[in-house]
């Protein structure tokens, strides 16, 4: 099976995450199919441009709070899907 390595965000909450945090998201190899992103305690909004951006780039978001978001991660990778995840603790 191929993997993804571990990589951090350097973002210390969501309002951090921007085009430049996602960027390296899009340069793993293998290319990632879905990038579940873990808001920490809540579901936060994050700017429709750099959703719509990681799209056209071929991979999807998913944003949740942090502990659905490593039941999701977990879930994908069971499933051999390429996945990666960017979580902010809690």
């Amino acid at each position: 099976p191929r993997s993804v390595p571990l990589v951090s965000l350097q973002v210390g909450s969501y309002r951090d995450i921007s085009h430049e945090s996602l960027s390296l998201f899009r340069l793993l190899e293998p290319q990632i199919e879905i990038l579940v992103l873990g808001t920490g305690d809540r579901v936060e909004r994050l700017h429709p441009a750099m959703l719509k951006h990681m799209r056209e780039s071929g991979i999807a978001v998913e944003v949740q709070d942090t502990p659905n978001a490593c039941a999701t991660f977990n879930f994908l990778t069971s499933e051999k899907r390429v996945a990666a995840a960017g979580l902010i603790p809690p």
